[in-house]
């Protein structure tokens, strides 16, 4: 049976880019460009008149902009949406726009030229929308910071990772902010993500969260209660310093098969290395299947592995690979896993 095309609406006050993107999604066969708008106002209107399969919409457009587009919609009639960034621009709102239910963002393409439709991932994006349950977009947690203590007697871990993808930043951003502010161990996250918006998410975790979160800076020192966010514009590792055998940020030009820059596989398996038995490895919401060989490694290193469960995930892609693989110790839906973390501690 052939399944149906994708129906699809495009906005962007860009006539260039309405130009390539709209030639891009009518260059595959899946997808129908059902409707094209120049801003955020006709192009809301145009996504309830037509109630297509997913909406691709610009993030920074005049008055009606891809926030006013992702309330509307998601109140109205609500649909998997993909913002569209600008690389010249960093907006803090995209993070506000995927709590309020948007799928995903991605850069715009630069190398028009030379643009490769399957390197650049909004084909893909378009095709795992389409398939995603809209309830778990509507139904996304809200990150309410946990400003309580918890008695900590004795750990038995030393370190906790987390890798995400798609989905993540809310995913993330709730777990963060519901652990207790007087966590006595390190967390280091690896969130898929272009590389100048880690900084910003990074700023915007460490207002909200009772901990302190920064992203990672070579060959620091890694503290207990400091969460550290990979930068995305390199691997990052740990490794212990010759000198005083303290835990260390490093990089790598190491390149891994699933993803890279930041790669959790590559953080995930310096931590099997480095901590053994002393990790809590978390694998959440997220396309491919980053991570799963890192948690392998973990699990194998006697650490605790948790897998966020399908019910929970925007994309059920890195964990069920992961799960699969017989990587996953324990499946947790994401509104408990704060509280598992603290419960294995």
């Amino acid at each position: 049976m052939v399944r149906p095309r994708i129906r699809t609406v495009l906005i962007d006050d860009s006539a260039f880019m309405r130009k390539v993107i709209g030639d891009m999604l009518k260059s595959d066969d899946t997808i129908d460009l059902v409707g094209v708008a120049n801003n955020g106002q006709d192009g809301t209107q145009m996504a309830l008149t037509l109630k297509p399969d997913v909406v691709v919409t610009d993030m920074v457009m005049p008055d009606y902009d891809g926030v006013y587009v992702v309330n509307a919609v998601m109140e109205k009639h609500p649909v998997p949406i993909i913002l569209l960034s600008s690389l010249e621009k960093t907006d803090t709102r995209i993070f506000d726009a995927l709590q309020h239910g948007a799928f995903e963002f991605i850069d715009k393409p630069t190398d028009i030229h030379r643009l490769d439709h399957g390197q650049y991932k909004l084909l893909d994006l378009i095709k795992q929308a389409s398939r995603t349950d809209i309830s778990r977009l509507k139904g996304k947690q809200k990150a309410k910071q946990n400003a309580n203590h918890h008695s900590f007697d004795q750990t038995h871990y030393e370190i906790v990772v987390i890798g995400a993808s798609t989905g993540g930043p809310g995913a993330v951003e709730y777990i963060i902010n519901n652990l207790p502010k007087n966590l006595a161990l390190p967390v280091i996250i690896v969130q898929h993500m272009p590389a100048r918006f880690l900084e910003t998410f990074s700023q915007r975790l460490n207002e909200n969260s009772p901990l302190t979160v920064r992203l990672a800076r070579k060959g620091e020192t890694l503290k207990g209660g400091i969460v550290y966010l990979a930068p995305g514009d390199a691997n990052m590792r740990i490794d212990k310093s010759h000198l005083t055998g303290a835990p260390m940020v490093v990089f790598t030009e190491k390149q891994f098969k699933e993803y890279n820059h930041p790669s959790v596989d590559c953080l995930f398996e310096s931590v099997a290395e480095k901590y053994g038995p002393q990790a809590i490895g978390v694998i959440l919401t997220g396309m491919g299947k980053d991570g799963t060989q890192g948690m392998k490694k973990i699990r194998e290193a006697g650490g605790f592995t948790i897998g966020q469960d399908e019910a929970s995930c925007v994309v059920y892609g890195m964990p069920k690979a992961a799960f699969e693989s017989g990587a996953v110790r324990q499946v947790v839906a994401l509104k408990e896993i704060p509280g598992f973390i603290v419960s294995c501690l």
